[in-house]
């Protein structure tokens, strides 16, 4: 629904909608996606895990610094949400709002996922993408997206005025939870905005409202990640399944996901190291 507007323009308003835009971050300086790297680590690797994660329900699982994890269609189209945390300090997390800010709206191979203040570092790199030829489609949409927060049933209730417990919020706080040994209510302070892997969305051209549509993720599609520090990943399989339709409810057609982490050779990460927290001296100014 457009807004009704309360104020006349000034005589300058088409002028003022004339500025031109200008990117908010130069990322010139950012360290550059080392392809040959990760393609050479990728060449020889070895599966030391394998994690399934029902419909409906979340997993929890570490994922050492230097390997790499697929999260994997297997049955049928469904999206996931992701969450990231420094396996030894969950305080530092997936960052969705300034990844946002330094790569865009949807992610594919190449893009970092970065953490929250104060250490401001690459968490994972994503090294191969099976639907980077998605792109953005005619309604505006792309795939793997970082704008949209992951269902919840606070928002559910407002909305629909009943209580629903398999929400991704909900689903990820049970996992982080049994993971971490935690009651429920300290894990739930550390579950965040999310990536929506393998979801399809955008903001619609006239009201500039988020929203979704089918999935084009099919059984044998993969998104892969190179952990830049040791990780906690927690992975969701949302309710809405491709979330062409609906979520937060039972209506959708729900498929598991499955979650591979593999161990390049040890020759292939000669000299590399898990990138540093940022060395901002945080005094904000009072020296």
């Amino acid at each position: 629904m457009t807004k009704p507007t309360h104020t006349t323009p000034p005589p300058d308003a088409a002028a003022r909608r004339r500025a031109l835009p200008v990117l908010t971050y130069s990322v010139e300086q950012l360290p550059l996606f080392d392809a040959a790297f990760y393609n050479e680590a990728r060449d020889e690797l070895a599966k030391v895990a394998e994690v399934m994660v029902p419909p409906r329900d979340a997993k929890a699982f570490e994922v050492t610094a230097g390997h790499f994890f697929r999260i994997m269609s297997i049955e049928g189209p469904q999206v996931g949400d992701l969450n990231l945390w420094n396996a030894h300090d969950l305080t530092e997390r997936f960052y969705s709002g300034k990844t946002r800010a330094l790569h865009a709206t949807h992610l594919s191979t190449g893009d970092r996922l970065w953490s929250t203040f104060p250490t401001l570092r690459p968490m994972a790199t994503i090294t191969h993408d099976t639907l980077d030829w998605y792109r953005w489609d005619e309604d505006g949409a792309g795939v793997h997206d970082i704008i949209g927060t992951r269902c919840d049933p606070y928002t559910n209730l407002l909305l629909k005025g009943k209580e629903y417990h398999y929400c991704c919020h909900s689903n990820l706080t049970r996992a982080l939870a049994t993971e971490r040994n935690l009651p429920l209510g300290e894990a739930e302070v550390h579950v965040h905005d999310v990536m929506n892997v393998f979801m399809c969305t955008g903001y619609t051209r006239d009201t500039h409202q988020y929203f979704m549509k089918a999935s084009p993720v099919r059984p044998g599609d993969f998104i892969e990640f190179f952990a830049e520090i040791d990780l906690l990943v927690g992975l969701s399989a949302c309710p809405g399944g491709d979330c062409g339709a609906s979520h937060s409810d039972d209506t959708a057609k729900c498929y598991p996901l499955k979650v591979e982490v593999h161990r390049p050779h040890e020759r292939a990460l000669a000299g590399w190291q898990s990138p540093p927290p940022n060395k901002y001296s945080r005094s904000h100014g009072t020296r």
